[in-house]
């Protein structure tokens, strides 16, 4: 480990040398060219008539040179920009003396000027003559061994540009992460909905059951939290008039880390008024039956060794039911008897020693037993009205929501339902979560005033739900961590 940090020290001194002649050279390099053709460009009109041994028909490529082989007279040296690489020659007779000198100190890494014209060797490699070529940025630090590349996976998190210089895959990653948020933007766009945004730091956090940040306001001298979630802000707007909204957002969550949880995450919330949980989930169908199509091009998907069939219609069963399907040593009578289902949890060691209500036990249940199996699209409905206090009470039973959550392989990527819009029955629910917080629950929700105060003008009967998009990320990418679809992931 010692030599290898002796060794990089090295060659960072050697490279700074090479830097400091070039400056007292003369050569007013750094940052003065434009004008430059991809990779990609390239290789598409490569094909057109009379481009290919044209000296006349000359293109400019600017990026990182990522090899080099100098062979006396005779080198080849590869580029590589954002849209891929391209091979390039240099004969030395085509450059004068200092040119050359350039060429030859230019090291792995730097950010290079190529301009030239095409040709293709006898492997039919097609490969720029280059006829100019300088240095644009020095790159000070050598990149990781050309043959094993950067593989430590904590210096990937940690240092994640040296990681996308490095390995394509992760680059490909990034590149559909983002084209998955452009395709979830565009699918709501063309639906109408207008994108709004809402405050990052609110005087009463709210929204979802989650331990907030907590910051300070010097000149106001108040505390602020973090947002966990934009909701109450949301259905203020649609009080307001809206009525198809979403807003793409960041959330902040005083929550441990894991394979499926960053304390800053990435979700899609989205509103719609006239319609119900019903809606919402055909709307998320055919949301993610859209998005993979314009990501993946195909409806068939690999996440982890298990096939993905987006093209199937998703299956949709109650919380009651899919514990029955995934538990056989319970009965259909026993799902509805406390005694027996707290007797069955103390045989299997699930912890409910902080729920006091059937339906608090049949959730424990659940994420107990059944949701890390849910691993083909699936909707989970009929939640029990304790653990969802910002949905709609069901009018055929109040002991469940008009709720529903979304599953793939084990992970919950949607919670919706049908909004509660009754300011009374709102106000008892922040109350019972206010008594738990006085309790002791960190993450129960703060009672908000203002918010009820909106409710009284009157809201219309809306539905809405959050689509975590870093996990639905890590479902495309086919990525066993949220770690590798985070640019910069929380770190200790």
């Amino acid at each position: 480990m010692e030599d290898n940090k002796n060794d990089s020290h090295r060659l960072i001194l050697e490279r700074r040398k090479k830097l400091d002649a070039l400056k007292e050279s003369g050569n007013n390099y750094l940052n003065n060219f434009s004008g430059n053709t991809s990779c990609e460009q390239i290789r598409k009109i490569s094909n057109e008539d009379n481009i290919v041994d044209n000296e006349k028909k000359r293109f400019i490529i600017m990026g990182r040179m990522m090899s080099k082989r100098i062979m006396g007279k005779s080198s080849f040296a590869n580029i590589k920009d954002e849209s891929g690489s391209m091979q390039f020659y240099v004969d030395k007779k085509m450059f004068s003396a200092e040119q050359f000198k350039i060429f030859k100190s230019s090291d792995i890494g730097d950010i290079i000027y190529v301009e030239g014209y095409l040709f293709k060797t006898k492997t039919d490699e097609l490969t720029l003559f280059a006829g100019d070529f300088n240095l644009i940025t020095k790159s000070l630090r050598p990149l990781p061994e050309k043959f094993h590349g950067l593989s430590d996976q904590e210096i990937k998190y940690r240092k994640r540009y040296l990681d996308l210089i490095c390995n394509k895959d992760s680059w490909n990653t990034f590149n559909d992460r983002f084209k998955i948020i452009k395709a979830v933007r565009n699918f709501f766009d063309n639906k109408g909905f207008i994108e709004v945004e809402t405050p990052m730091m609110q005087k009463i956090p709210g929204g979802a059951t989650a331990r907030p940040f907590v910051t300070h306001h010097n000149t106001l001298n108040i505390d602020l939290y973090m947002r966990i979630a934009p909701e109450l802000y949301l259905k203020r707007l649609i009080v307001g008039g809206f009525e198809k909204i979403y807003e793409i957002n960041r959330n902040f969550r005083n929550e441990g880390v894991s394979s499926k949880h960053n304390p800053e995450f990435t979700m899609i919330e989205f509103y719609q008024t006239y319609c119900n949980y019903f809606d919402m989930m055909d709307t998320t169908e055919e949301l993610l039956k859209y998005v993979v199509n314009q990501v993946k091009g195909k409806s068939l998907i690999n996440y982890q060794g298990h096939d993905l069939d987006f093209g199937k219609p998703f299956k949709r069963m109650t919380l009651k039911n899919s514990i029955l399907e995934h538990e056989r040593n319970l009965k259909k009578d026993d799902i509805n008897d406390i005694d027996k289902l707290t007797k069955f949890c103390n045989k299997e060691n699930i912890d409910i020693s902080k729920y006091s209500s059937i339906g608090e036990i049949q959730f424990a249940l659940f994420e107990k037993i059944v949701e890390s199996n849910l691993l083909e699209p699936t909707f989970i409905t009929e939640y029990p009205i304790e653990v969802s206090p910002l949905a709609r009470v069901n009018n055929e039973n109040s002991l469940i929501a008009d709720r529903f959550e979304f599953f793939i392989m084990g992970k919950e990527i949607a919670n919706g339902f049908s909004e509660l819009n009754d300011p009374d029955d709102q106000r008892r629910r922040f109350e019972n979560q206010a008594a738990l917080k006085d309790d002791g629950d960190e993450e129960a929700m703060y009672f908000d005033e203002d918010y009820i105060e909106a409710l009284e003008y009157g809201m219309p009967p809306t539905a809405g739900e959050g689509i975590g998009i870093d996990r639905l990320v890590m479902i495309l990418t086919n990525s066993p961590s949220i770690r590798d679809v985070l640019l910069f992931p929380l770190m200790r």
